[in-house]
């Protein structure tokens, strides 16, 4: 387990280093990590080592916390956004990865420049900040999850900024338009030190951009907690009445598994008159589908609701927190159900919050971490009723089940 726990360390600390880049520390949270590095050791037995990981979960609770706190304090709170999701003409630069203020710098450094600008993979939920989306010139999101960056920029005729850890190296047809920024790094790829954007930019200018624009479509994103309990009272009422049967929150990393067509798939079997919570590069799997609408006391939203990025997992878990408070039942009571993928430290990082939080009878997939040995796993399941995907209809039908028992 201890490897799992330095893992979820590690997806932690990535958080804590956006905050940071933002100007957000806390002593406090960094004593604790210290606190919790100095614990790990290889020979822990199996009591301590779950210990250790649901303190690694309480400790990334706060990190995403912080962020949270960092993202909409610089940017305002995401707010309902229609966005488009196809290219239009002009020269143009994509930005990737998870960090906000790359962003913002790319935006303020192009105004006026007649540059457009895009975001890919985690970046996507950044159209619906307000002090983000003021920029005529963010013009949407191009392409999906960070698994199918070499396709997509190599078709992509403008620049690519990289973020975080999500790059791949490039190949020869991009290599020379690609930057990386602060702690990001890929042999052969051109590093920006410092706030100026202009290496990115010239490369920009250089390129032919899109020649026209392509037929539009267009997505509704910014469901972060303030604007799904704007609709609180409602959301509330709809489930008392039956109107909404169930939430099911399906997100996480996505990746080159086979295996992961299952979350489209569960996606799609979702009855109408349940909703779908989302988050993350796993959203890309099934957001673009136009998967219907509900009605909850006159107000019309989508059935699929994109909370944000993976950190903001956070705002999901707000959301369940005031619903178990409406309700006055403990979350694991309430008809919502957690159906997650996994890929990286920030997963387990994730996943090591909801355990921590006591989050029951989540399913988890494509595959199950190769570190974690049965005897982990063994307590994991009876711990927390924690479940390997089996197949959409099997595992739609024990979460349905298990709330009409509840």
């Amino acid at each position: 387990m201890c490897i799992r726990d330095r893992y979820g360390l590690k997806g932690g600390l990535a958080y804590l280093h956006h905050a940071k880049q933002l100007g957000y520390e806390s002593d406090k949270v960094y004593a604790e990590a210290v606190n919790l590095l100095s614990t790990l050791r290889k020979d822990m037995k199996l009591d301590d080592a779950l210990k250790l990981a649901l303190d690694v979960g309480g400790w990334n609770y706060h990190v995403m916390e912080l962020l949270d706190k960092a993202n909409t304090e610089s940017y305002g709170k995401p707010e309902i956004t229609v966005m488009r999701t196809t290219p239009v003409k002009g020269k143009c630069i994509v930005v990737s990865g998870h960090d906000l203020r790359d962003l913002d710098l790319v935006l303020k450094q192009t105004e006026g420049k007649h540059i457009n600008v895009y975001t890919h993979g985690e970046m996507l939920p950044c159209n619906a900040y307000p002090s983000l989306k003021k920029y005529k010139h963010l013009v949407g999101n191009y392409g999906g999850p960070w698994q199918k960056q070499r396709k997509e920029f190599t078709n992509f005729p403008g620049s690519i900024l990289m973020t975080t850890n999500c790059i791949l190296p490039p190949n020869k047809v991009y290599a020379h338009r690609i930057f990386s920024r602060s702690v990001v790094g890929c042999p052969g790829v051109t590093h920006i030190e410092g706030d100026d954007m202009s290496p990115l930019i010239r490369a920009a200018e250089r390129e032919p951009g899109f020649p026209e624009d392509a037929p539009k479509h267009e997505i509704t994103i910014g469901f972060a907690r303030d604007t799904i309990m704007s609709v609180a009272p409602k959301l509330i009422e709809a489930i008392k009445s039956g109107a909404i049967k169930h939430i099911f929150l399906i997100g996480g990393c996505d990746g080159y598994e086979l295996g992961r067509s299952y979350y489209v798939d569960f996606a799609k079997k979702v009855p109408k008159d349940c909703l779908i919570l989302t988050l993350a590069c796993g959203k890309f799997r099934f957001n673009m589908l136009d998967l219907g609408h509900v009605d909850i006391g006159g107000t019309k939203i989508p059935r699929v609701l994109d909370v944000g990025q993976c950190n903001d997992a956070y705002s999901a878990i707000q959301v369940a927190v005031a619903l178990s408070k409406a309700f006055n039942k403990p979350v694991n009571d309430l008809p919502l159900s957690f159906v997650l993928s996994w890929f990286e430290q920030k997963a387990v990082a994730i996943l090591l919050t909801l355990l921590h939080l006591n989050i029951q009878n989540m399913v988890l997939g494509p595959n199950l971490p190769a570190f974690t040995p049965p005897d982990v796993l063994d307590v994991l399941v009876k711990k927390f009723g924690l479940r390997h995907i089996s197949t959409p209809e099997a595992d739609m039908k024990f979460l349905l089940n298990r709330h009409n028992k509840s």
